[in-house]
């Protein structure tokens, strides 16, 4: 195969990657299509082969549709199988209460199931996940914990691969999704300590389709209670505030059941609910 035009760091890092796949065939990754997980997949369909490689999709009401949709389009880009695996979450009390821990427990029901259900059925050898360099240097990482527990790999983390690399690599494979913006679980629209249930998160699909609809890209919509608070990137902020497209937001927001629209003039927040209430633990 042959190798796409990288840097000679980029090359190194892809080297590195491989070095910790040589040993895990046939290896199962947890994917969600986004750049970080399909950067995994294809490397590690590139050091050992499409048909060693498997891509394990987690279902539950906190995956919207067309997120689940364009994971099987990614995959079928690389070339390897997938399989879904139902998974309950919204069974657990822990995660419905919705604290700064809600990803260990929702990761922690992915890895569970991936363990129950699927790593005897397909012979696996390893389990790995799509966590960079720069995630595992953040305060807030559940998840993390979620992996380690369950002995799941972080070839990219381990390999030094920043947000950027994973990018600059995701454009070199001409991967699709190569340009798409972050997109945590429908869950993390809800505050903190405000119940996670399955009518939230159709009322959250809803109004995100409707806002993607009328030509918005990266996008949250908040959910609280009868608001929707929008957050848009900075060059969408005035656009969406202007006669007609004001107008038809409010309606969007509207038809998902929300009384109230609200623009965030903060635009995009990562973290937003979750890095307040670390901050003000460790502080």
């Amino acid at each position: 195969m042959t190798s796409p035009p990288w840097s000679s760091e980029d090359a190194a890092l892809v080297a590195r990657v491989a070095s910790q796949l040589v040993d895990c065939s046939p290896l199962g990754i947890a994917f969600s299509g986004g750049v970080d997980s399909s950067v995994l997949a294809a490397l590690a369909a590139r050091t050992l082969g499409t048909e060693q490689v498997l891509a394990i999709i987690g279902v539950s009401p906190s995956l919207a549709k067309d997120e689940r949709i364009q994971a099987h389009e990614v995959a079928r880009f690389i070339g390897v199988e997938v399989v879904e695996v139902a998974t309950h979450e919204g069974d657990r009390e822990a995660y419905r209460r919705n604290g700064p821990d809600r990803c260990f427990h929702c990761k922690d029901e992915l890895f569970t199931r991936i363990s129950d259900e699927v790593i005897a059925a397909h012979d696996l050898r390893a389990v790995a996940y799509g966590e960079n360099a720069d995630d595992a240097k953040q305060l807030d990482r559940p998840g993390a914990r979620a992996a380690t527990a369950h002995r799941v790999l972080r070839p990219l983390a381990e390999a030094g691969l920043t947000k950027a690399a994973v990018r600059r690599i995701a454009h070199g494979l001409e991967l699709p999704c190569a340009d798409k913006p972050a997109s945590p679980c429908l869950a993390s629209r809800i505050p903190h300590f405000q119940e996670v249930d399955p009518g939230k998160l159709r009322q959250i699909e809803q109004a995100e389709a409707s806002l993607r609809g009328l030509g918005f890209g990266d996008l949250r919509v908040r959910h609280h209670g009868d608001v929707a608070r929008i957050e848009l990137a900075g060059e969408d902020l005035e656009r969406a505030v202007t006669l007609p497209l004001r107008g038809l937001i409010q309606a969007a927001m509207t038809a998902a059941g929300f009384r109230f629209a609200t623009v965030d003039l903060a635009g995009i927040q990562s973290g937003a609910f979750t890095m307040p209430l670390v901050a003000s633990r460790r502080g």
